[in-house]
């Protein structure tokens, strides 16, 4: 008799913690007007379709749903099961109506998902740049058009959209990163904004866990297997993105000649961590200037001096002097 009590009474209480804890986070349910995405299956359309609609219906851009039959309907046979099949949606996104009411069911999107990288240490956006110092921390940012996977009834705060994959040097790949100050981050995330970011740093990379060398970092949506049936770079997943984790920049020491086709001087630049030095050799100044003073000076260097002139016109004026104390001689001796 204790026994069955006691059964009874564990019974009870499983029940009673089922009853308290709400029931696992979905993200199939689609609300009337809702968004759905190329290559997600499995959804439930079976609010926005209603009791007595039996097709959903779309017209071309332009087209009136009021005055106009649909340029393409779709029977649904399982609203709990409905699928955004590519080959029959990827021409044809935007609202779609449940027929024959003409109501508003869902807004079909072409999903696009981005990643891009930020070094936290120094505040800076380091995806095309490629390399981290290593010991800096990091953290992510994704950009898509996914927000409204999270925000369907039922899908919870906390239920991931995207995954962020981080492949190490020696080719495995992490499901959660820790940062400096212990915090083991999941990769798997609720993307709740657009665009979303980490909440913090999430990855020390100077910690002893994580080798220095080569990372490839992308990120995926899988949502109602929506990558498995559109896996598009762009579209389910990003482009992929490299990240060199070392402690010396891998662009130092690199020098960079250009030649202005204006002024003719060459520039050599040479590339360091945070700053850019810019040099002008001076030879190279010197040795394009010279040319044209030389030109300059040279018909001035080979004009004779007038002296000459000046020669001739003294001889002149000793003549006339003499002139005249012939004169007076000549007079003397006749008187």
């Amino acid at each position: 008799m204790n026994g069955k009590i006691g059964w009874i009474t564990l019974v009870i209480i499983i029940t009673s913690i089922c009853g308290v804890f709400p029931a696992t986070a979905v993200l199939n349910r689609v609300p009337t007007g809702g968004t759905v995405y190329i290559g997600e299956e499995g959804l439930d359309i079976s609010i926005p379709l209603g009791a007595t609609n039996t097709q959903v219906g779309w017209w071309n851009p332009g087209a009136s749903f009021l005055t106009q039959p649909p340029d393409y309907t779709i029977n649904v046979t399982e609203p709990l099961n409905f699928f955004i099949s590519p080959n029959v949606f990827a021409m044809r996104t935007g609202n779609w109506y449940a027929m024959p009411a003409k109501a508003l069911a869902f807004n079909v999107k072409d999903p696009q998902i981005g990643i891009r990288i930020e070094d936290t240490s120094i505040n800076g956006d380091i995806t095309d740049n490629g390399w981290v110092y290593r010991g800096d921390e990091v953290r992510f940012r994704i950009d898509s058009n996914l927000a409204d996977i999270a925000g369907r009834p039922g899908a919870g705060a906390v239920e991931p959209t995207v995954t962020i994959k981080v492949q190490g040097p020696d080719g495995g790949t992490y499901s959660a990163l820790m940062n400096k100050a212990g915090v083991l981050t999941p990769l798997d995330v609720s993307v709740s904004t657009t665009p979303f970011y980490n909440p913090g740093p999430v990855w020390d990379t100077g910690s002893s866990s994580y080798t220095p060398g080569t990372y490839t970092i992308w990120a995926e949506c899988n949502a109602n297997r929506m990558k498995d049936n559109y896996n598009i770079v762009g579209k389910t997943v990003s482009a992929q993105r490299y990240l060199r984790v070392q402690e010396q920049n891998p662009l130092i020491g690199v020098t960079v000649l250009t030649t202005s086709p204006t002024n003719q001087q060459t520039t050599k630049i040479t590339i360091k961590p945070t700053t850019i030095v810019t040099t002008k050799p001076t030879t190279t100044v010197l040795t394009t200037m010279a040319t044209p003073v030389e030109t300059v000076q040279s018909p001035i260097s080979t004009t004779p001096a007038p002296t000459p002139t000046k020669a001739a016109g003294l001889s002149g004026w000793c003549a006339v002097l003499a002139g005249i104390i012939g004169c007076a001689l000549y007079g003397a001796r006749r008187r």
